[in-house]
């Protein structure tokens, strides 16, 4: 198992180090449903000087017409480096994310994590447990806006951590695809967000939920290892949008495999894979849950 410094960092570890004068963090707190629940709940109280990020408008691009890309296209990386420095994020910055896993969207972090480690930016934290970890390690709560003076973020671009439509279709025999949705999703029972429900053919279904225990925290290396056959094949996993994938792609950093050849993200996913109507779909279970 290779050795890598851990994604996540404690609310105490947080707590502790809020006066770092290089310490940012970022309040990813959303809801798919409802897209002002989070920045309203930013403004009713956020760890002091964290920056809201929001998913539509900051941790995603433009929605193309034909819907290539997906419902959450990756931002350019021009434009996201302009935003992190606009928000006093620089190349020095240690960076902590957080949302709110206990309104079981708790995926919002972890996709503000993988964009600033696809930028090149190693210094990027997940907080465990999310603001109700942050509350009961008793942070402080502010509602004031941060004054964060604007930096230069210099952003070095992985194209390894990001997979293709056609890489997911020319995809070598031994690489894992893994659906990170609910599993009536993946069987085609329901879909609440896309126009076609389904599920790329040859994909396994590993809920992205699982990668978090009951109180919001993320599981250990062995118990993600196990849950998604982390050592056993590199693997392109995908979601709906490429946001609720992100957590299965941590939790395979925290089982020992970084982000890279043998861990990347569809990023397009499953909104961006029927943009094309020629592409194959399957119904049904496969391969196991």
């Amino acid at each position: 198992m290779t050795h890598l410094s851990s994604p996540l960092k404690s609310a105490e570890w947080l707590v502790d180090h809020l006066p770092d004068a290089n310490l940012r963090v970022l309040d990813c707190r959303y809801a798919l449903s409802d897209p002002l629940v989070g920045r309203i709940a930013y403004m009713k109280g956020h760890v002091p000087g964290a920056s809201y990020a929001d998913l539509e408008t900051d941790l995603s691009g433009p929605v193309q017409e034909d819907g290539a890309g997906g419902r959450h296209p990756l931002p350019h990386p021009a434009a996201l480096a302009q935003w992190l420095g606009g928000v006093g994020i620089g190349n020095d910055s240690v960076v902590v994310a957080y949302d709110d896993p206990s309104t079981g969207q708790g995926f919002y972090a972890a996709r503000a994590w993988w964009l600033l480690r696809w930028l090149g930016h190693t210094q990027v934290y997940v907080l465990d447990g999310g603001w109700p970890a942050y509350l009961a390690a008793g942070g402080s709560v502010d509602a004031a806006d941060p004054e964060h003076a604007p930096v230069t973020f210099t952003p070095d671009v992985q194209p390894g951590f990001v997979a293709t439509a056609e890489d997911v279709q020319n995809r070598a025999p031994d690489t894992l695809l893994i659906d990170s949705r609910a599993p009536a999703r993946y069987r085609g029972e329901t879909e609440p967000m896309d126009r076609k429900a389904g599920h790329i053919p040859g994909a396994v279904n590993r809920d992205w939920s699982g990668a978090l225990d009951g109180a919001g925290h993320w599981r250990d290396g062995g118990l993600q290892a196990d849950r998604l056959d982390a050592e056993n094949a590199p693997t392109i996993t995908y979601c709906g949008s490429g946001v609720s994938a992100t957590p299965n792609l941590l939790a395979r950093e925290l089982a020992g495999v970084p982000l890279g050849p043998a861990n990347r993200l569809y990023a397009g996913s499953w909104s961006d894979w029927i943009s094309d109507d020629a592409r194959a779909m399957a119904l049904g279970e496969e391969g196991g849950e």
